[in-house]
């Protein structure tokens, strides 16, 4: 009977040890349920870091919604003094060439202008000649330079410029438009200087 019972006996005291382990090693910390890993998880969530802050430019971006022609208009000026941009106006293309018209004009939404007392107005009236924009003189407008005109040539060569109105000059039509106007440089001379150094050189 001690016989028998003899390794029934150590297998009772290695279980228990077993037991014993187990529950130390979980205790310890070496489990997989390890309640010290969840805080920086939980932390992670809760705090998602600095990506909150991209919210709140886009926002900022939309509540502005400023026209980009109001950049050019100049606040409390003179109604009659605004660039072309920032109003409206009722034009008559039936008006006679030349000749001095009036038309009823309003500004833009955004702009705020005033008359000669200076008391703000929306509605009032501005003065010019009656013409076409691709009429007027060519210091009322800007045009782009050629580069490709590089020949000094008799007949002077043209090339097809985009011109725009400036910005204070009132007229009908388009204010941008394509013109043809002389190549006025060549090999980087003005071209009434080339002109003159070839026939200088022929002399």
């Amino acid at each position: 009977m001690a016989a028998g019972s003899g390794p029934l006996g150590v297998l009772g005291r290695l279980c228990r040890v077993l037991l014993f382990l187990s529950q130390f090693y979980i205790l310890s910390g070496g489990g997989s349920l390890n309640v010290e890993h969840s805080p920086p998880l939980a932390q992670a969530i809760r705090d998602p870091g600095p990506t909150r802050s991209f919210t709140a430019v886009p926002r900022a971006a939309e509540s502005t919604g400023i026209p980009p022609y109001v950049m050019k208009c100049p606040s409390n000026g003179l109604c009659s003094k605004l660039p072309a941009d920032c109003m409206e106006c009722r034009t008559n293309f039936s008006c006679v060439y030349g000749k001095p018209v009036t038309f009823d004009c309003t500004v833009k939404p955004s702009v705020t202008c005033v008359d000669q007392n200076l008391i703000s107005q929306k509605n009032f009236v501005i003065s010019m000649n009656c013409r076409f924009c691709w009429q007027l003189p060519e210091t009322d407008y800007e045009c782009s330079n050629s580069t490709s005109c590089m020949t000094v040539s008799c007949p002077r060569q043209r090339y097809t410029a985009n011109c725009t109105v400036r910005d204070h000059v009132h007229c009908l039509g388009n204010r941008t438009f394509p013109k043809m106007l002389y190549c006025n440089w060549t090999g980087g001379y003005k071209w009434s200087t080339a002109l003159a150094l070839r026939h200088g050189g022929l002399k």
